[in-house]
């Protein structure tokens, strides 16, 4: 799958997703300091899901449905770096099907799944 993770996500999270094989754009390897605008033009240009922590991202997927590619919205601020991108990994892993078109919000015991 092609994925876009914004840059207030850990580093781990990106190389998480490329070591099970994904495409992967990391925000603060390519263009930091972006806009939410910015993300979501590129996000939307290159058809990848938008990974993030910013909550702005999951209000804009529904309220604009601006993203119809998905949203990843990691909910699980508590959980130590390394046990977070592993938690996104295996979500990935397990609900590739679902992800795309949905807003996905992983959180550290559950995950919910709204359509776009």
């Amino acid at each position: 799958m092609r994925f876009l993770v914004d840059e207030c996500c850990p580093r781990a999270v990106a190389d998480a997703l490329r070591a099970a094989g994904h495409d992967v754009v990391y925000v603060a390897e390519t263009q930091a300091s972006a806009s939410d605008a910015d993300i979501a033009l590129i996000a939307t240009t290159e058809e990848r899901i938008i990974v993030t922590q910013d909550y702005d991202f999951g209000e804009m997927a529904v309220r604009e449905r601006t993203f119809g590619a998905g949203v990843l919205l990691i909910a699980c601020q508590t959980l130590p770096i390394l046990e977070r991108a592993a938690r996104v990994a295996e979500v990935v892993s397990s609900a590739t099907d679902q992800l795309r078109g949905n807003l996905v919000v992983i959180e550290a015991r559950r995950v919910r799944r709204r359509a776009l």
